[in-house]
Order: C-alpha cells, then structure tokens, then sequence
C-alpha cells in the first residue's frame, strides 16, 4: 500500500464524521454508571431533534476524570476551542444536551470546566485519542493519523534507525524498574535472525492502578502499531499481549482491533504490501500477579505455572519457547508511534535529563479529583495532588503519598515538592512503578497501609522461593501483632531483620520489593511504630527484680 493510499483512507474516515461530535465515555469505569445507557438515549435524541445530518454520538474510550463519569463532551469542528464537559451524566440528561445544541434550551446536566488543572496540566501523548475516538472502529484511528507511523518505519527507515530513534528518545519501560527501552530493543535485534518474539505486558496488578486497562480500552490500535513498529524493529514476526482476564472490555476491544488491523493490511501477512510479516495473538492470564515479572509471565504464556526463574539469561536472549524475546508494557509501547512520527529529539525534549516524556497515573485515595493523568516528567507531587488533584477532602491533610504499588514507597507531606521522575522517587525510598499513587490524609495508619500492602504480597507470592514465600507470611504476621499492640520492640527489630533478609534473597521482583511499603514508613513514620508497642516481659521482670 502506497503511503498516498493510506493518507486518503485517513481523510475519508475524517470527512465521514459529523461537524458536532458527542463523546460518551463507554470504559468500564463510567459503564459501572450507566454510560451505556446514557450513549443510547444520546443517539435517540439526536434523532428526536432531527440532528442526524451535522451531530453524532460516539462511544469513546476514558476521559480521565474517573470520579467523574459518566463523562460526556460536545465538540464542534467549527469551533475546536469551545468545547463543553458534562459530568457525571444521567440517561435522562442526554436529551438536554442534544437539545441545546440547536437552541432547544439548556443542558440540565453538571457542566465541568476543561480548562481545570486536571485537564490543562496534562501532556498527552500516550492518552492523546483517549476519550476522542471510537475504539472499536479503525476509520476513527485512522482519521487521527493511525498507522502512518508504521508505514513511514516500513517504507523510510530502517530497522537499526527505528531502533536508534528509540534509544536516542531517552525512553524508559514504564512497568517499573525504568529500564532504557532503546538498549532492550537493541539487544533483541543483535541477536541472531531466527524466530523472535514481541510480548506486550498487560498483567496490571498494582492495587489502584488501571492505566494500562484504560489505554488498551481507549486506545488498542496505538498498542497495536507499537507492537508492529517494534517487530519490524528487532525481526520479530509474532507478537502475543498477555492481559489479565479481569479486562473483559480490554479484552474484547483488543480482538476486535487485531480483526480490523488484518483486514486494512495494517497486521499479518506483507504488511501495508511490504515484505514485513507482523501477527498480534492475546493470551488470557488468570490475575496472578508474579506474571507481571517477565520470566513468570513467559512461562504463563507457554501454557505453564507462573513462576519465575533466575537470570541470567534474560528474555532478550533467551525468552519465549528459548527464543530472543521483547517485553514491553502497555504504556511503553504506546509511546512508540509518537516517537517515530514525531522524532527522537522531540521526545527527549520533555521532562528530565534522565526522565524523558510523560507518565500516565491513576490517581486515587484521599483526593477530591481522582481519576487518570499524563503528566511530563519532572511535575513536583505538590502540582499533581493540590493543583490537579484539588486536595484532600474534608478539611483533613495530605500525610503521605503511596506511589509504585506493592513494590514502591510511602512518601511523606513534606516531600511533596519532590519532581517525579525514576531517580527522585527511588531516593525518597519508593519507586515511578507502572504508575499507582495513591493519596493518604492525616487519619491515615501508616502501619495498616504497610499491613494492606504486605497482605497482598504474602498472597500474590507464587511460593517458589522461601524468603519471599515465608519471609511475607511473618512480615504480615508481625505487622498484625504490632496494629494488635502486642507487640515488643524485639519484635520490631525482627521486622526490621526480615525486610532485609526478604529483600537481599528472594528469587524475583515481587519479594525484593515486598519490603518497600515497610521499609518506608518505618523510615518516615517510625513513631506510628513506636507507639504500638508494648513494654518487654524480659525487661520488665528484670526490671522489677533490679
């Protein structure tokens, strides 16, 4: 396919939609409040007003202000800067909204403002057509520059400069450890040709994350195109996206965009008629959340328990079924057509010397606007949860902010002027992780969050190694003692003894990490501590004889 042939697919798709166009967010966040329902009555209003000529409604993907769905935004080609917000919108709500579009009155619906710092902080990039386009249908990505990127890395550039582009961006794997993507990319293509194999980690496990659920319901096409990009990239000519089998809408938007991908020629045989072959498979994963580490998650997809093995050697020299394996996640792989269409440099020119271009969080916890953010790296925490976030609620303080999930840290109040980027939040003892953060108010128990946190390791271990299979267990028994107050500071100590232990020799990620939530709120919060424990009978018997 000539790119002169894609570009006019892509002005097609764009003249078929409407001048007014109604987004209706339909992700499984606002479909839990009866956005579904709202989407219909929307399309039968339009009717009612005989608007079908210039007005549309659209199921798209998440808007991000989560707390706030049903979301719902009216956008008018003719006058792109005047668009309006509804928020949390009812079925009986949508006729006012079609309504007022030609006069009928207004809409009695919340109107929220898109100016809002939620909104006009963010830089999207991941999450640019999130909220903007019909998921389910190709035209809609294609209208907005899909796949075009794919056609200029096929037909203008080589592998070894699609690579390059990607190391000279400065990209970092957005799952967790913020490993350099380009220097992944580039030891999978040095290995010998032969087969090899592109997987997308889409194992979310964090507790209060789902930014990666959000981009493969809003967007799976840009996940898509990533994948291909990166196949062609390292020789790969098969791709599989391990996605947890709690995203049933994920999962579903997925097959159908790999349906679609086939028949534009934008997946399988000869892509876009060149010589690349690229095919896309999911595999379903139970929810396990150790197969959210890379050697766990291929033993998962070859059909086996989800354990973990030693490296080396690492999956990009010998991964899926032996072979040279890639392992990026979501968020990862959905900078890549930004970066090829839009070039290295300009990538590299957001966010931080070492931190470049955005991150996506799920904001949650005590915080008056929760929901999904792209932010660039560098934006300080106070920017993100008193300006953006709007605060805590209910007249309380921010006390800590929980960022990484399992594996990160707690960070206290007075950090909140700390930049985000990979380097700063390790120092504070946390971690960026895949991007969790989670407020905490001054009625918090920080002992409890590290109990919470510490329960869901010790359940998620897979067993295999005994520190993390045993050191969890006593960590979380230690931690009910201590919340009991029946604990002694022998005890502590002894806490404090397993952290390092669990730490220094569990076999993967999971148990290395487990003691992070610990660790960091007895560094910051040692008094919550202190003050939950009991005199020593020991001591006080000697005490009492003396």
């Amino acid at each position: 396919m000539e790119r002169a042939e894609l570009l006019e697919q892509a002005t097609a798709a764009k003249q078929a939609q409407k001048r007014i166009r109604v987004h209706c967010c339909t992700s499984t966040g606002c479909q839990a409040s009866q956005s579904v329902d709202v989407k219909k009555q929307l399309d039968a209003a339009i009717k009612t007003h005989n608007l079908d000529d210039t007005v549309e409604a659209v199921g798209v993907g998440c808007m991000g202000f989560c707390g706030q769905g049903p979301m719902v935004e009216v956008e008018d080609a003719e006058a792109p800067s005047e668009k309006k917000h509804y928020q949390k919108v009812t079925p009986e709500q949508a006729d006012s909204i079609i309504g007022s579009l030609n006069g009928s009155g207004e809409a009695d619906a919340i109107q929220g403002d898109p100016n809002h710092p939620f909104f006009s902080r963010q830089l999207l990039i991941v999450r640019e057509h999130s909220g903007r386009i019909d998921p389910e249908r190709i035209d809609e990505y294609l209208a907005v520059g899909g796949y075009q990127a794919l056609h200029h890395a096929l037909y203008e550039m080589t592998p070894a400069e699609v690579v390059q582009d990607i190391t000279q961006s400065g990209l970092r794997g957005r799952g967790g450890a913020g490993y350099p993507t380009g220097l992944k990319w580039a030891t999978v293509a040095k290995m010998p040709p032969g087969q090899k194999y592109i997987i997308c980690n889409a194992d979310e496990g964090d507790p209060g994350a789902f930014m990666d659920r959000s981009v493969l319901e809003s967007d799976p096409h840009r996940i898509l195109e990533g994948m291909a990009i990166a196949g062609y990239a390292v020789g790969a000519t098969q791709g599989y996206i391990y996605v947890r089998a709690e995203y049933p809408l994920a999962i579903t938007r997925l097959q159908k965009a790999i349906q679609q991908a086939k028949r534009k020629h934008c997946l399988g045989a000869q892509i876009f008629d060149s010589p690349v072959d690229f095919s896309v498979e999911i595999r379903v994963g139970a929810g396990a959340f150790v197969c959210g580490e890379e050697t766990a998650l291929i033993a998962s997809v070859e059909g086996g328990r989800g354990n973990p093995r030693p490296r080396p050697p690492y999956p990009a020299v010998s991964g899926l079924h032996g072979c040279p394996t890639l392992i990026n996640n979501v968020e990862t792989l959905g900078n890549i057509a930004p970066i090829i269409r839009n070039g290295a440099e300009w990538f590299a020119g957001i966010g931080t010397e070492r931190s470049k271009g955005t991150k996506i969080f799920s904001l949650t916890g005590k915080i008056r606007n929760n929901g999904l953010i792209e932010v660039p790296m560098g934006i300080t925490l106070r920017e993100i949860v008193e300006e953006m976030g709007g605060g805590v609620p209910g007249g309380n303080s921010v006390k800590a902010i929980q960022t990484g999930g399992p594996s990160g840290g707690c960070i206290p109040d007075r950090e909140l002027d700390t930049p985000v980027d990979y380097d700063s939040l390790r120092d504070l003892g946390s971690m960026m992780g895949s991007g969790g953060m989670v407020v905490m108010d001054d009625d918090t128990s920080m002992v409890q969050v590290a109990q919470f946190y510490m329960e869901f390791c010790r359940g998620e271990t897979c067993g295999k190694c005994i520190p993390c299979r045993a050191g969890t267990v006593q960590m979380y028994q230690l931690l009910t003692k201590l919340l009991d107050e029946k604990a002694t500071k022998r005890d502590l100590d002894r806490l404090k003894e397993l952290c390092g232990m669990v730490q220094a020799t569990s076999l993967c990620g999971l148990g290395q990490t487990a003691p992070n939530p610990v660790l960091s709120t007895l560094h910051y919060f040692e008094q919550e501590y202190l003050d939950l424990l009991q005199p020593d009978p020991i001591t006080v018997a000697a005490n009492s004889r003396s």
